[in-house]
């Protein structure tokens, strides 16, 4: 579809339209809707943002004037919400969702390049990791930590460091 919307709009004919209610993007088939909920849970402002995460205006481009009249009708009405303050975590709680960050966020960028992680331990807000695979011998390797750490604290608790174990 985007290739057919890619095609017709270099011709300079109308793309074939679809008739699915509220839809913004035609060449990848995304909605008002869901554009509205990705902006609002990821507190998106740009319309290169709207895209990295939807695809929407990936395509033809004929959308991305509608997604910029949507990110200003979404923050006229709810501005950005500034970073709330996180409930504490138990102990158990913490650990759970540090590992859930590793294993959704952090594993699979790592994997992608041929590299992996093992979780080796949590002492307090000490994360203690061992790079595997790949990343055992990239000279990167402590640049790759910090990222972690990074992602980390702005995920679980700000006051997380991340060392090699």
């Amino acid at each position: 579809k985007a290739l057919e919307a890619a095609v017709a709009n270099y011709r300079g004919l109308k793309a074939p339209s679809v008739t699915k209610e509220g839809m913004v993007c035609r060449c990848f088939e995304v909605t008002e809707e869901k554009i509205r909920k990705v902006v609002l849970e990821n507190r998106l402002t740009t319309v290169a943002e709207v895209t990295d995460y939807t695809k929407a205006g990936g395509g033809c481009g004929s959308c991305l004037p509608r997604i910029e009249e949507l990110l200003r009708e979404i923050w006229s009405v709810k501005p950005p919400e500034l970073p709330r303050e996180r409930k504490k975590l138990t102990a158990l709680q913490k650990i759970a969702l540090i590992q859930d960050v590793l294993e959704k966020e952090v594993r699979p960028l790592l994997q992608a390049d041929g590299g992996d992680l093992e979780l080796i331990d949590i002492d307090g807000h000490r994360v203690i990791i061992a790079l595997r695979k790949m990343c055992v011998e990239c000279p990167m390797g402590g640049v790759t930590l910090q990222n972690i750490e990074e992602k980390l604290r702005e995920l679980v608790d700000e006051k997380i460091t991340v060392e090699a174990g």
